[in-house]
């Protein structure tokens, strides 16, 4: 497999292409944004960290017929993934209030939501990623209702699945963002990262804030959480 030119470069990673023209390289960088954009920083080994949690999580979910982008970990800051065309949406999953939605809403932090809350949010930087609904969705992207449908299906087995793992590491998942791509043969599989960049984590026996909004609240150092929450996988028989 041979490293190719850069295709694309986001907040979090670059995309490179290879010699397969349907797989591509994620390069996992130290930068660390916040509210779309306007708090930066760059901190020295997140782009491993954040690979290396992603590439064990999405190894759990495809040990649950969960289907994804990811192929495998090449190193220690870079991944291996079939190209996909990515679904313009953010699809947020809220199981405790936490972040825009106690503001938005006025609800409580910490309340529970039973069943979950599924959010739409457009992926667009210039409009700050606004909350949609469903119909929004099928006039801003090519999206049909039926796959629309399976993608909240899809969200909510992920759900699932990861409040079992993140369980198991002491972790209660908050709450968590997640992309969709298409294949070239049109199925829809989960892409991008899982990670503390796009999950709400809190200790499970303490409390603590151990995701990324330790870096937007100024609360705790945003390596050694991260480092703590790999750790944490690491000596999870589940995750393993």
């Amino acid at each position: 497999m041979m490293k190719g030119s850069l295709l694309y470069e986001g907040k979090a990673k670059r995309v490179y292409r290879t010699d397969q023209n349907d797989r591509l390289i994620l390069s996992y960088k130290n930068d660390a944004t916040a509210f779309n954009g306007k708090k930066k920083d760059q901190f020295e080994g997140k782009g491993r960290l954040n690979n290396l949690i992603t590439s064990k999580v999405f190894d759990y979910l495809k040990l649950h017929q969960i289907d994804s982008h990811f192929i495998e970990a090449l190193n220690d800051t870079e991944q291996l993934v079939k190209q996909t065309t990515i679904i313009p949406l953010e699809v947020v999953v809220r199981n405790v209030a936490a972040g825009s939605i106690t503001r938005r809403l006025g609800i409580e932090e910490k309340t529970r939501f039973t069943p979950p809350i599924i959010e739409l949010f457009y992926k667009e930087d210039a409009l700050d990623d606004p909350l949609i609904n469903d119909v929004h969705a099928y006039h801003l992207t090519d999206i049909t209702e039926d796959e629309l449908t399976h993608i909240k299906q899809m969200a909510l087995n992920i759900n699932e699945h990861l409040i079992q793992l993140f369980e198991e590491s002491d972790l209660q998942l908050v709450d968590f963002k997640l992309e969709f791509g298409r294949l070239k043969d049109g199925t829809i599989v989960l892409a991008d990262e899982i990670s503390p960049d796009t999950c709400r984590l809190w200790d499970i026996n303490s409390g603590e804030k151990m995701d990324k909004d330790v870096f937007r609240e100024n609360i705790g150092d945003l390596i050694s959480t991260y480092e703590t929450i790999l750790q944490r996988l690491e000596e999870n028989t589940c995750a393993k």
